[in-house]
């Protein structure tokens, strides 16, 4: 059915209707000088004209394919070059253009390639400072080593050493039917310069390696043959405005190609600007051309069917500008929730009416604004669950394909992310298509960073000699990526100093384009350069001071937040509770989205598809107990470069793009329909769509009761019927049933597949308490069924308790259980040294699966987190890592007449603490444990990192069944998204592989936990007063803990104790995520210095 529609054409002259004015670059000259690469004042000669990226087909066909590679106007120069590279900048070949040169011993790469994956030269990581800050005497402003200053060594000076050069050259053949036609070079990404020369003459030079590099080859090719030649330096000046915390590689990214238009009648820029009116029900769109040629512009919009919805002709003879307007009523908008794409076709001919080329852009409509204090998209506050995403393959680095673009993107919906902020340059253009096309809101930032240089009153990105630098990259970064619907806010950059730079920045974007806000982190809160306060790791508390502000004008976006290195993600929940608390707070980008870890041999295989990249990720996800290939990360390949470790480590998910355990809680906090309890005695749920613009037509809903974490109910509600923001009571029709412990689950889930989602995909979920049952408030009491016997003679080392049904022996020297027997088989590995392995005894009477020696032993400390090891915990707590522990006294007594009580004393004078271990041995075999620390009032004195117990168990007693949150590991502050049920996993399934070893597998709220072989023999752990938290793994925390300082380890190189270590805890220090660099987990997740007590049953399981 058409839509009624208005539509109007105004054509006007001139040029200053929105292209920015042309830079003013230096005129070709015959040569370069080769100082362009350290100069400041000179970032480009001779490059193509900047303009929006659009690509000019040949005809409808071609258009409406939209393939750029499968047009007669396009030729790739991707593929095998000849390449030479060299170590140091005064040793590159001066000659490398030249049509004469034998190039016969010169290697070869693959473009788009990067040298260090390719063989040449090492991956080198950076967070702050420049890459070359090993070669200062500690930072920039304190000067060169001598070894490695340049002539005239300055802060801004670019070095010589250690600078690789890469060489190029390759012979193209330009089709005959190019002929005549005007030609121009595509480089996607070129780092981190390009000196480039056709056929021996020199063409032109460009920075900016996050923008394509474009220059007209047409006055220096010809028929036939044509030599392409280019030189890239590792670093040039370019590199001081790109001081990004990722690896720093070089060489050629994205798509690589000539492509050829009609050199006299051409469309040489288009601009979409659409816009909402009429309270967002009518679209209006602008289109501004530039032109040449006097060209007769046709301009279709069709639909997404195909359809023709309005139309118009534009005459532009004598015109080199002109604008038209369309308005359409009623039309379909563009979200993130609803991406709808129109297409624009710019149909251009000549004068005499014929097809010159066409050239197609989406289009989608939609409003961007600020009004009260809040970003507004189409007229809705709408929250942006964001991520921070580094443009990384773990094989190709800056090389994507996009299949593993679009498996990104699956990845983001998946999480229930609806935003990404390109940090810290522009990305791929495929990148932006597949956002327009998928629905994800972008903050599109300018590839502008100089964090080395500080945030001075004198830093350098302060002074004039930054200026063009500066205002070229936003430049470069609006004109390229204006028509993308899906960009709702323009970045000025990251972590650069603000200053005059930055304003002439801002307003010059302002100037071209009123249709989107504009942010800037260094502006902070009240600075003119940004319009959202968009501060990075702002701590919860001070958001909510912010958001109860009434002087607060800006929407708070935090730029990065939660920052996810290693096993962290423990504020999320805290935050979002404010998000969806406090209006004016409207959520942020976690840092980031994928740990940046390259494998140590990098397969790069350009032909995966998304399945296959899908299945690798799977392989590797928690739970599965797989080990990835080793990765790499900062210091790996050399001790020379400077390097930050694995600070570039911070992913959501994982290099080969499995989850990481966090990822569970972003999807969770992140989702975008929500269950609660209205009155459960009636059976009442109260369910709120949180989408702002799609209502719940294709979402059943399943809920299941959950008794023991078995399921004994369920059903289906395919009707929700709910508008969005909107919420709606249900009554669930259970049935009575006899109370324990009882859960109802509710999952959310599509029933049609939407793009990149499954039907049947989980997009939402919740538990809800139905009844519980308390854990026992004491040890239990056990029927006697005959005497127990009690054996603890003055000489023997041991004390001995035992029973037809067990026997548990304690050494007096230490006070620990030493050996636990049931039906004859020793429940304890064979060790009674602390973190020690030996192999297992047998006897004679046959197989001994419980030998003598294992012991359970107070445990205080875990392997420390990249967020302890941020705020330095592994120092400041460290008194707890391993203390001493000096047994005072071991005493026994009986309890009845089938039981025993031992209780051991010790002081521990490092933390001025008394330890009690207190063991109720019934004659069952069940042993009654309670731990108490008695603390010094007033001593000053660290908390621990956690508080309970660790016991040795034989290597094949490592199947865990239990009760309580899982299966993914989980934490006081990262909970939410483990549901309370019935698991089973082994010891290696409840291992993560981070890339650096530490704490890992804890899961909380058990209720119970089983430890057995495969046969079912083992022990049972009961809770006493309180949920317990649990795991079971193959390596000590002795084996996983770092130490007192990082050092280059790697989990895919730990080796398995020949033993099962099962840790149970009555209190665990959060993880925390407000930042890895010294923050602490939020205060209710902290452990205090002050008396605690743990209690729990052990008994055996035969």
């Amino acid at each position: 059915m058409r839509k009624s529609l208005l539509f109007a054409v105004l054509l006007t002259t001139g040029l200053n209707g929105f292209a920015a004015k042309p830079h003013k670059t230096i005129a070709r000259e015959a040569m370069p000088t080769f100082t362009e690469w350290h100069d400041l004042a000179v970032n480009e000669v001779n490059r193509f004209p900047l303009h929006t990226h659009f690509f000019s087909y040949q005809n409808l066909q071609e258009a409406e394919k939209a393939d750029i590679t499968r047009s007669a106007n396009y030729l790739s120069l991707e593929g095998i070059w000849k390449f030479r590279w060299v170590a140091n900048a005064n040793e590159r070949p001066v000659d490398f253009y030249k049509t004469d040169l034998d190039d016969s011993h010169w290697k070869t790469i693959s473009v788009p390639g990067n040298w260090e994956l390719n063989g040449y030269g090492d991956p080198e990581y950076v967070n702050i400072g420049l890459a070359w800050r090993y070669m200062f005497n500690g930072e920039v402003y304190k000067g060169w080593k001598t070894e490695y200053a340049p002539q005239n060594a300055g802060l801004t000076s670019i070095p010589v050493k250690d600078n690789h050069v890469g060489s190029y050259r390759r012979i193209i053949d330009i089709p005959a039917s190019w002929d005549g036609r005007q030609i121009i070079a595509h480089f996607g990404s070129v780092t981190s310069n390009m000196y480039l020369f056709v056929n021996g003459r020199y063409v032109g030079y460009t920075e900016d390696s996050k923008v394509a590099a474009e220059f007209d080859l047409t006055p220096y090719l010809h028929k036939g043959s044509n030599l392409i030649a280019f030189q890239t330096f590792r670093w040039c000046d370019g590199s001081l405005s790109e001081d990004q915390d990722f690896w720093r590689l070089s060489g050629v990214a994205r798509q690589c190609y000539l492509y050829t238009r009609n050199p006299k009648v051409q469309v040489s820029n288009i601009r979409i600007t659409p816009d909402l009116q009429n309270t967002y029900q009518d679209g209006t769109l602008s289109i501004g051309v530039n032109v040449k040629g006097d060209p007769i512009i046709e301009f279709q919009l069709l639909n997404a069917n195909g359809n023709i919805v309005v139309k118009s002709v534009g005459d532009f003879r004598k015109l080199n500008h002109g604008v038209a307007h369309f308005t359409l009523r009623n039309v379909k908008t563009w979200t993130a929730e609803t991406p709808y794409l129109y297409t624009l076709q710019a149909i251009v001919k000549d004068r005499q009416g014929n097809i010159v080329e066409v050239i197609p852009q989406k289009v989608g409509f939609r409003k961007v604004e600020i009004k009260d204090a809040q970003l507004l998209v189409n007229g809705k506050a709408v929250l942006i669950k964001g991520a921070n995403r580094h443009e990384m393959d773990p094989d190709g680095g800056y090389v994507l394909t996009t299949e593993r673009m679009i498996q990104d993107i699956e990845i983001m919906k998946r999480l229930n992310i609806n935003a990404v902020r390109t940090c810290h340059y522009p990305d791929d253009p495929r990148w932006y298509d597949l956002c327009d096309q998928y629905g994800l809101y972008v903050t599109a930032e300018a590839n502008q960073e100089g964090h080395a240089y500080g945030y001075g009153e004198t830093a350098e990105p302060k002074k004039e000699i930054f200026a063009r630098q500066i205002l070229q990259r936003n430049q470069h970064n609006v004109e390229m990526l204006y028509n993308h619907p899906a960009i709702i806010v323009w970045s000025l950059g990251n972590e650069t100093v603000d200053g005059p730079n930055f304003t002439a920045a801002f307003n010059w974007i302002k100037q071209q384009d009123n249709s989107r806000p504009v942010q800037f982190e260094r502006a902070f809160r009240d600075g003119a350069n940004t319009e959202i306060f968009c501060p990075m790791y702002y701590r919860v508390p001070d958001c909510e001071a912010y958001a109860r502000d009434t002087t607060a004008k800006r929407p708070l976006i935090q730029c990065e937040y939660n920052h996810t290195m290693g096993n962290s993600g423990g504020v999320i929940t805290d935050y979002w509770n404010l998000v969806r608390k406090y209006p004016k707070f409207q959520g942020g980008y976690i840092w980031d989205f994928v740990d940046q870890a390259s494998h140590r041999s990098p397969p790069f295989d350009a032909s995966r598809t998304v399945a296959d990249y899908d299945a690798i990720a799977a392989k590797y996800e928690p739970c599965t107990g797989n080990i990835p290939p080793e990765y790499t990360y900062g210091g790996d390949y050399n001790s020379k470069d400077a390097s930050d470790n694995n600070f570039n480590c911070n992913g959501i998910i994982g290099p080969d793009r499995q989850l990481n355990p966090h990822a569970y809680e972003v999807a969770y906090t992140y989702q975008n329909i929500w269950a609660d309890a209205v009155d459960m005695a009636k059976n009442r749920i109260k369910v709120k769509n949180e989408f702002f613009f799609r209502d719940l037509s294709n979402v059943t809903m399943h809920w299941e009761v959950q008794q023991e974490g078995e399921t004994v109910q369920q059903g289906d509600i395919n009707d929700l019927d709910i508008a969005p923001q909107q919420e709606r009571i249900f009554t669930l029709p259970l049935k009575d049933m006899v109370l324990s412990n009882d859960m109802l689950n509710i999952y959310f889930r599509l029933k049609k597949a939407e793009p990149l989602m499954k039907a049947g995909q989980c997009i939402a979920y919740k538990q809800i308490v139905l009844h519980e049952i308390k854990p026992m408030s004491s040890f239990m009491a056990v029927a006697p069924k005959g005497r127990i016997k009690l054996q603890n003679r003055k000489n023997d080392g041991h004390i001995t308790v035992s029973s037809p049904y067990a026997t548990i022996s304690f050494d007096k020297k230490t006070g620990f259980i030493s050996s636990y027997t049931a039906a004859g088989r020793s429940l304890f590995a064979n060790d009674g040294i602390w973190l020690r392995v030996h192999s297992f005894v047998k006897t004679a009477a046959g197989r001994n699966l419980f030998a003598d020696g294992g012991t359970m032993r107070p445990c205080f400390w875990r392997a420390v987190t990249d967020n302890d090891m941020g705020a330095n915990l592994q120092n400041k707590f460290q008194a707890w890592r391993n203390p001493e522990m000096t047994l005072t006294s071991i005493t026994t007594c009986p309890e009845g007449k089938s039981a025993v009580v031992v209780e051991a004393l010790y002081d521990m004078p490092a933390v001025k603490s008394r330890l009690v271990m207190k063991y109720l041995v019934y004659e069952t075999g069940e042993i009654g444990v309670e731990e108490s620390l008695k603390t010094t009032p007033g001593a000053s004195v660290e908390p621990m990192l956690r508080f309970g117990v660790a016991l040795q168990l034989p290597d094949n007693m490592d199947h865990s069944t239990f009760y309580g949150r899982g299966p993914v590991e989980n934490y006081a502050d990262r909970k939410q998204s483990q549901l309370t049920g019935l698991y089973t996993l082994t010891a290696d399934q409840q291992f993560y592989p981070y890339m650096r070893p530490q704490e890992t597998g804890t899961k909380t709220d058990m209720r119970w936990w089983n430890q057995t072989d495969a046969q079912g023999f083992g022990l049972r752990v009961d809770a006493i007063g309180t949920w317990f938290n649990a795991s079971a793994l193959h390596y000590s925390l002795e084996n996983l803990d770092e130490g007192n300082e990082k050092h280059q380890r790697h989990s895919t190189q730990l080796k398995k104790d020949h033993i099962t270590w099962l840790y149970l805890d009555n209190a665990h220090y959060g993880i925390g995520g407000t930042d890895s660099w010294g923050a602490l987990p939020l205060k209710p997740y902290q452990l205090r210095y002050e008396d605690m007590t743990f209690k729990f049953m052990i008994s055996p399981v035969r």
